[in-house]
């Protein structure tokens, strides 16, 4: 029997992104954080999209230069740098009329682009703890089992105390409470530090010495 002309590859190449060390689970989580932001993309309503689309204008540098031109045209003209035409604002009320409206805008503009952003970012902020908390679960699963395996070898010996510490499931709750606390208290001594000064001695008795 002959061989045919056209031998078979032995395996099937390799993607490029597998080449340079993506794995195709990295892949896939990239595609569909990609697909969840055009989604909310795309259930934006029309005043969020114009106000992202004149967020994202106004700060780029066309935006200074479109300006720039504006305002030295503007006061040349009316200053008598520029005498192709007659002034119609030689104190410059109007130019500075327009732009404290040009600003309260687009300060409106760039307030409502970062509620939608502070929106986005306490959404994956919430995701995050959530894949934390999971996988700190998961974790303390494990160590359980391998701890029931160390007993069951009878290598208890070589495992160390904090072995129980290790097991035990944390509660978030819990540890919001104690951040918030020490946070208090950190903050306590110091408004206190500051109230007593830097050569006085705070008594809570007493008062200031």
């Amino acid at each position: 029997m002959q061989q045919s002309s056209v031998d078979k590859p032995e395996s099937a190449p390799r993607s490029r992104r597998e080449t340079q060390g993506i794995s195709s689970a990295l892949e896939h989580n990239i595609r569909a954080i990609m697909r969840r932001r055009d989604q909310e993309a795309a259930e934006a309503g029309v005043q969020e999209r114009l106000a992202e689309v004149i967020t994202y204008f106004t700060g780029s540098m066309v935006f200074v230069y479109l300006h720039l031109a504006a305002f030295a045209f503007w006061i040349g003209v009316n200053t008598g740098w520029l005498p192709i035409m007659g002034p119609w604002d030689p104190s410059l009320v109007i130019l500075a009329m327009a732009a404290s409206v040009e600003a309260i805008f687009l300060t409106s503009f760039v307030l409502i682009n970062q509620n939608r952003m502070a929106a986005n970012d306490a959404r994956r902020a919430d995701l995050n703890l959530q894949i934390s908390l999971l996988a700190e679960h998961e974790v303390t699963k494990l160590i359980t089992m391998v701890s029931a395996i160390v007993e069951h070898l009878g290598l208890s010996d070589l495992v160390g105390p904090e072995l129980d510490e290790l097991k035990k499931d944390i509660d978030p709750e819990t540890v919001l409470d104690e951040i918030e606390s020490v946070e208090e208290s950190e903050n306590w001594h110091s408004q206190s530090g500051a109230t007593a000064g830097p050569g006085s001695t705070l008594d809570p008795f007493r008062g200031n010495r």
